[in-house]
C-alpha cells in the first residue's frame, strides 16, 4: 500500500482534497496518515474512514513531522504555506526516509498564488503574466516574497537529490466545499478571500474594495481544485515523462481571472437582494478599515496573474467560469451570515 501523510484535511483545502481522494476507486489502496489538532475530530475522522489513521497533534512540531513522514512514501501538505517548521520536519522526515529506502519520497507542497502578487493596492491592473511551465521566470520571485521562504527550502531540498517535490499554487478558491468532513464539522467549508470582503462589507453595510479594485486575479472552484491534487499525484506515481519536479515542479492551480472591483459589485447586488444594503456601486475600503478588516494589509488590491500550462499538460481541465464565481457569491454571504449568528449565539 502506498503510505501517504496528508496536513490540513481539517481545513478548506485539505478536507477537500481527503474527500477526493476517498472518491477514487483505488482509495483503499493507500494507508493514510493525517495530522489532527483536535482529538474529537481525528475520532470522527476513524468513523469516516477505515483506511485514514490521524495523528492527534501540530503540523508546526518539527519532531512530530520528522517522524511521521519519515514512515511515508508522500506527503501532502495543505495547511499553513507559511510555516517553515512544518516544512523542516516534513523534509527531515523524508531524508530519513530516503536514506532508509534508498527511493526518492514525494513531496506535494500547497503554496499560493499570492507568491506573484504586487503592491497595486487596488489601483491599476499588472500586465505581468507568470507561467508555471517556465522554470525560469519562475526562479526571478523575490524571496520576500509571500510564501517564497517556504517554497525555495522545499525547491532547494529537491536539488540536494533526496526528495522530489512538487508545489501547487492555487489563486482565489471559491466554493462551499461538499461531503462528509464538512457536514460533520470536521473540516472548514469556506474559503478565505471573498468570505474575508463580504465579512467586512456586512460590518460596514456596504459592498467595498481595495483601491478602485482595479488590480486582477486567477480563481478556481474548490472541487476543481482538487481534481489537481489527484491528476498530479498520478502523474508523479507514474511518473509521467518529462513531468518535472524541484526548481520545474510548480503547478498553478489558476483558471479565469477577475478583478477585485467585480467581487465588489457582486457582493453590492447580493446585500441589495437580502436588504443588507442600498446596493450600487462598492466603495474604496478607508485606511481605517483595512486595519479593522485586514490588519492593515492592502493584499487584497494585489495584482496575481498567472496561467497554469504545466497543470494542463497533466491533462487538468476545470470548467467553472468568473461568472460561476460571481454568481457564488449567494450562497457564500449566506453562510458567512450563518456563521456570524452561530459565534454571536455561542458568546451570549
Amino acid at each position: 500500500m502506498t503510505k501517504i501523510l496528508m496536513t490540513g484535511v481539517t481545513g478548506y483545502i485539505g478536507g477537500t482534497v481527503l474527500t477526493r481522494f476517498a472518491q477514487r476507486p483505488d482509495f483503499e489502496d493507500f494507508d493514510i496518515r493525517c495530522i489532527v489538532r483536535s482529538p474529537e475530530k481525528a475520532e470522527k475522522i476513524k468513523s469516516l474512514f477505515k483506511n485514514v489513521a490521524p495523528i492527534v497533534g501540530s503540523h508546526s512540531d518539527i519532531s512530530l513531522m520528522t517522524e511521521a513522514s519519515s514512515k511515508v512514501d508522500v506527503v501532502i501538505a495543505m495547511a499553513d504555506c507559511d510555516d517553515v517548521d512544518a516544512a523542516t520536519g516534513t523534509l527531515q522526515g523524508l531524508k530519513k526516509r530516503f536514506e532508509k529506502t534508498g527511493s526518492k519520497p514525494i513531496f506535494i507542497n500547497t503554496s499560493g498564488t499570492g507568491v506573484l502578487s504586487d503592491t497595486a493596492a487596488g489601483m491599476y491592473a499588472t500586465d505581468t503574466i507568470w507561467d508555471d511551465a517556465n522554470p525560469e521566470q519562475m526562479a526571478t520571485l523575490k524571496p520576500t516574497q509571500p510564501h517564497r521562504p517556504v517554497d525555495l527550502k522545499i525547491v532547494s531540498a529537491d536539488a540536494e537529490g533526496y526528495v522530489n517535490t512538487y508545489i501547487i499554487l492555487p489563486p482565489t478558491i471559491w466554493g462551499i466545499s461538499r461531503g462528509h468532513l464538512f457536514d460533520s464539522g470536521i473540516s472548514n467549508k469556506k474559503s478565505v478571500q471573498i468570505p474575508a470582503l463580504i465579512r467586512a462589507s456586512l460590518d460596514r453595510g456596504h459592498a467595498g474594495m481595495v483601491g478602485l479594485g482595479k488590480n486582477i486575479w486567477h480563481n478556481v472552484e474548490v472541487h476543481e481544485l482538487s481534481d489537481l491534487y489527484s491528476i498530479l499525484f498520478d502523474a508523479v506515481l507514474s511518473p509521467l515523462p518529462n513531468l518535472g519536479h524541484g526548481r520545474e515542479g510548480y503547478f498553478f492551480g489558476a483558471n479565469e481571472e477577475h478583478t477585485l472591483y467585480q467581487v465588489g459589485k457582486s457582493i453590492s447586488d447580493v446585500m441589495f437582494k437580502m436588504s443588507k444594503s442600498k446596493g450600487g456601486e462598492p466603495s474604496t475600503f478607508t485606511k481605517e478599515e483595512v486595519d479593522k478588516y485586514f490588519n492593515g494589509s492592502s493584499y487584497l488590491g494585489s495584482n496575481s496573474r498567472c496561467r497554469s500550462n504545466r497543470s494542463k499538460t497533466l491533462g487538468w481541465a476545470p470548467k467553472k467560469t468568473t461568472e460561476d464565481m460571481l454568481e457564488s457569491i449567494y450562497p457564500e454571504t449566506e453562510l458567512v451570515i450563518e456563521i456570524g449568528a452561530l459565534t454571536a449565539s455561542e458568546k451570549l
